[in-house]
């Protein structure tokens, strides 16, 4: 029988900075002393304990706090842990006014940090690992979930020739170039074939929905990728840009509902889920309601086609996560739980096998 672990107290705060994962503070401090204005002394660095793929951590230094981003050590799949994608479109996106960090520095001098990193400011509030919201009350979850559906409408609005990111990647066919990425990289990742997985390689690229016109998706927009305000009725920033690119917004969207159908965890590992919740007497909108809530900002009738974006993005989400246990595997995980990862990933494939089926898979 697993402990089934306690998702906020275990993701949230700082930890020591572990051996492997250990930068050079005497060299760091010379550079960012040098490059980054009114920076000083660094008093204390230490590591998020949240986060699967990035180590970040918390520079506490003597004129205040920041955050430092690099990539992991080690063997690393192709196109992951872009800290340079990341470092951009969150300097992009705070000169257009939109909730991210401001971005300081980029260095890609790997004798400075040990991997490239970014340097950002340090946003005060917390953030929240299950998307129920035990801590918060009635109003502030309602506060809080249309607090998400307006940030996340607002960044598939953003116009991105105005922002300077015209060129973040390619327009079209977002979709099929993410299947083929993460069916790549579940292939690298895996040693035990997952028939589900199997199929939904072979299912998904012939039945790909005609997508919308490109606009800056986030890739990974849940709760615990959110800083909420310290009153918990807003979103102060939002992170984890790594999977950031030019894409289909629906499909960025229906990701983030998933947390609605999300298969539970019996260990509190992966991502939190709303199953099995008593919406109404939280106080959170259900599916349909949120769904509503986006179209409207967005200039939507309807989204068509979710039973597919559910399949398409829980097989994606089973991919991502398989590739932590890769690294695992590899010795590069950043996170202490990140071995359980792996009890998550056939419960997902099943879950997207099954709305690959609702969608007319095997028909």
């Amino acid at each position: 029988m697993v402990d089934r672990i306690d998702r906020q107290v275990e993701f949230s705060g700082t930890k020591q900075v572990p051996e492997n994962l250990a930068i050079n503070v005497k060299t760091l401090n010379q550079y960012l002393a040098a490059h980054v204005p009114g920076f000083s002394e660094i008093l204390e660095l230490k590591q998020f304990k949240g986060g699967q793929s990035n180590p970040t951590y918390l520079v506490t230094t003597a004129c205040g706090r920041y955050v430092l981003r690099r990539k992991p050590p080690g063997n690393l799949l192709p196109s992951a842990h872009a800290v340079d994608r990341e470092f951009r479109v969150i300097s992009a996106l705070y000169e257009q006014g939109f909730p991210v960090p401001r971005a300081y520095i980029y260095c890609e001098d790997e004798t400075i940090a040990g991997t490239a990193y970014y340097l950002m400011e340090f946003k005060d509030g917390p953030v929240m690992w299950e998307p129920h919201l035990p801590e918060a009350t009635i109003d502030q979850r309602r506060a809080i979930y249309q607090a998400m559906n307006t940030t996340i409408a607002q960044l598939h609005l953003i116009d991105i020739d105005k922002a300077g990111l015209g060129n973040f990647g390619r327009p079209n066919q977002y979709v099929a170039r993410q299947i083929k990425r993460w069916s790549g990289q579940y292939r690298q990742s895996t040693a035990n074939e997952i028939s589900e997985m199997s199929a939904l390689m072979e299912w998904l690229p012939d039945v790909i929905p005609a997508e919308e016109k490109a606009t800056l998706v986030h890739g990974d927009f849940r709760l615990d990728n959110l800083i909420l305000t310290p009153d918990k009725t807003g979103i102060a920033a939002v992170l984890d840009w790594e999977l950031s690119t030019l894409g289909d917004p629906l499909a960025d969207f229906t990701y983030h509902l998933m947390q609605w159908k999300m298969p539970p965890s019996k260990t509190g590992a992966g991502t939190g889920s709303l199953t099995d919740h008593d919406l109404e007497a939280l106080g959170i909108p259900d599916l349909e309601t949120y769904v509503e809530h986006y179209c409207q900002q967005t200039g939507r009738a309807n989204i068509e086609n979710l039973n597919f974006y559910f399949a398409y993005n829980f097989f994606r989400l089973a991919a991502i996560l398989q590739g932590i246990v890769g690294r695992v595997r590899d010795g590069t995980a950043t996170n202490a739980h990140a071995s359980a990862m792996a009890t998550r990933v056939p419960p997902l494939a099943k879950c997207a096998w099954q709305y690959a089926v609702l969608a007319g898979a095997g028909s």
